[in-house]
């Protein structure tokens, strides 16, 4: 629980807070992010990628915000009520403390009121008094739509075009236009409530009284005790594994079972760069590499959701040249997610631009077959065997990856500068016909052995004859280069090669050398292997982890351990990543995200057995 200072007030905020200090609730649906000051700075409703409500992450002044803090100078601490993804900033003044308990009720998926969207801020004093100010300050679709305000039965609604939300509040609020304000001061024990609920036809406005709030504090953290009970890890680092396994499931969208990659879009991966993207979606990749996670702890609940956002929401294509899956979806399985900026918004620290929708979902990128496949295999070796349907649509994956493994494509980090042969798009091919034999085999399901056996031999071939190069004594990024690439760590993560291999050996040296910075580690060098963007990054915190995985496997114990606790202290003050580490130690890209939670469950996991 890390302790943060506070500017004097309101008025003297930071612009921005950087991207580490805040805190994430959700319910399954969406989720807010929460500054250590207070304020409320992403939310959007009703879903991860609607339009955003509040947005001053993004832009200070056109974003919108929810400010809740002492109206005095304070020193804050943030952190989550034990065991839950309830949220408390405690702000210590001089007269007293007091604290604010964020949360987004949930107590059950199926309980959940379709429509209903409630964001819930309860202020309590603990010791002496404390004087609050808040400050409500909608900004619809992204600040681009204009809304009403208005008082009706004590209720304050935001009326835009698309969507509307009514405040409640147990104290009094004075309107001034378009934002909401208010001023009062607790003493001990006294509390007090904001909500704020969208409303529509079907949606009626509510009230929250002190009653209602206690209920619902009550059922959501039950809720959430209940959901990580479930889990079997018992290792050295289960405070950091289980908050990592609490926010992949605040990534998780109930009502379809998609995982998305972040709930956030275009935080910069370098202030003042390019590298900003959208990321509320459902990468296949990523999601997959999720349910392996989540396995591992026995959330299999989690796992059959996503088999069933696969089975019901997407349809494996005919099989083209583009392949016959996308490389992310929507939310709700749609397909079409078109690329626009917002030039009326400054960016995060004036990193510009933003955009929404992500142009990579017409992208081929080989790896997600592997991915997806190998998941699929886990799922039913660890959970319940899959149906003889999921069965069909594996084969048609499986047919078309042994028709088509051989041509260049983005690869995993959705390049820009044009299609490669990348080695990691190769081994990740050789996984997706590699576990489909394996299950087929252990099942005794329908296949064409001959051929998939081919195709996977074929594929082994090639990486060892054009993936390797003499000059490097290392695997390379791609066929014919001399660069490297740290998505090739997961070469005996995969199961690929012995992770004693001497060529193995020879590349992890390699990498280490080449792309390690204590412990920290690069994707690429993007001088030496230009991906057609502007701009340097940060190290990738997905491959840190991956590279502690390679370390464990190839038996180097101790180098493991100490790169695998230096990965911990680079986390927030409330254990959660971004996705990547900048050159000081500061988080880059968008928060949190699920690559690098799913990465250190995988790599505490397999340590920790490794120590024993």
């Amino acid at each position: 629980m890390a302790e943060i200072p506070f500017p004097q007030d309101l008025a003297g905020s930071p612009r921005y807070l950087p991207i580490a200090e805040h805190g994430l609730i959700g319910d399954l649906r969406s989720v807010a992010l929460v500054g250590t000051n207070g304020t409320i700075d992403w939310y959007c409703s009703p879903s991860f990628d609607a339009p955003s409500v509040f947005a001053a992450i993004l832009d200070a002044e056109r974003g919108g915000r929810f400010e809740l803090a002492a109206a005095v100078p304070a020193r804050t601490k943030q952190f989550y009520f034990p065991d839950t993804n309830v949220l408390i900033t405690r702000f210590f003044t001089e007269d007293g403390v007091g604290e604010v308990q964020d949360f987004m009720p949930v107590s059950g998926e199926e309980s959940h009121v379709e429509g209903r969207h409630r964001l819930i801020r309860r202020v309590v004093c603990v010791r002496g008094t404390v004087p609050f100010r808040a400050l409500i300050a909608p900004r619809f679709d992204y600040g681009s739509d204009a809304h009403t305000l208005r008082v009706q039965d004590g209720l304050v609604l935001f009326e835009s075009p698309k969507l509307s939300l009514a405040l409640t509040s147990t104290v009094i609020v004075e309107c001034d236009g378009r934002d909401a304000r208010a001023d009062f001061k607790l003493s001990e024990g006294e509390t007090a409530v904001f909500a704020l609920d969208q409303v529509g036809v079907e949606v009626t406005p509510r009230g929250c009284a002190h009653a209602e709030a206690e209920h619902e504090f009550n059922a959501t953290v039950a809720y959430w005790r209940r959901w990580l009970h479930q889990s079997r890890y018992r290792g050295r680092w289960r405070e950091m594994v289980h908050r990592s396994a609490l926010t992949l499931k605040l990534l998780t969208y109930a009502p379809t079972g998609a995982i998305v990659a972040a709930p956030t879009t275009s935080l910069p991966e370098q202030l003042g760069g390019e590298r900003n993207w959208d990321y509320r979606y459902v990468w296949v990749r990523d999601a997959a590499f999720a349910v392996y996670a989540l396995l591992r702890l026995g959330f299999s609940g989690e796992a059959a959701a996503f088999m069933k956002f696969l089975t019901t929401h997407i349809s494996p294509g005919c099989g083209d040249g583009s392949g016959p899956l996308q490389i992310m979806y929507g939310i709700d399985g749609r397909a079409d997610l078109p690329e626009r900026e917002l030039p009326h918004l400054e960016g995060h620290l004036g990193s510009a631009p933003v955009r929404v929708g992500n142009a990579a979902a017409d992208q081929l990128q080989l790896d997600i077959y592997g991915a997806l496949i190998d998941s699929i295999y886990l799922y039913d070796k660890w959970a319940e065997p899959i149906s003889s349907g999921q069965w069909d649509d594996v084969c048609h994956l499986v047919d078309w990856v042994c028709d088509h493994w051989d041509q260049p494509d983005e690869g995993v980090w959705e390049t820009r500068g044009g299609r490669k042969n990348f080695l990691y798009s190769r081994l990740m091919c050789w996984v997706a016909i590699e576990r489909a034999i394996r299950l087929a085999t252990h099942r005794g399901l329908p296949a064409d052995h001959r051929r998939w056996r081919q195709a996977r031999d074929a594929i082994y071939r090639r990486i060892m004859e054009r993936g390797w190069s003499e000059r490097r004594h290392a695997f390379v990024q791609y066929e014919g280069a001399d660069v490297l690439d740290a998505s090739l760590l997961m070469m005996p993560l995969a199961k690929f090669i012995a992770p004693t291999d001497p060529k193995w050996l020879s590349t992890l040296d390699a990498l280490t050398e080449d792309l390690v910075s204590d412990s920290l580690v690069y994707r690429y060098d993007p001088q030496a292997s230009p991906d057609g963007l502007r701009g340097d990054e940060g190290t990738f915190s997905i491959c840190s982890f991956w590279y502690v995985e390679a370390l464990v496997r190839a038996g180097r114990l101790d180098e493991a351990r100490l790169a695998f606790e230096k990965m911990l202290t680079y986390a927030n003050h409330l254990g959660l990543y971004a996705e990547e580490i900048g050159r000081t130690g500061e988080q880059q890209g968008n928060f949190p995200q699920a690559f690098t939670h799913l990465s250190l469950i995988s790599a505490a996991f397999n340590l920790d057995r490794a120590l024993g």
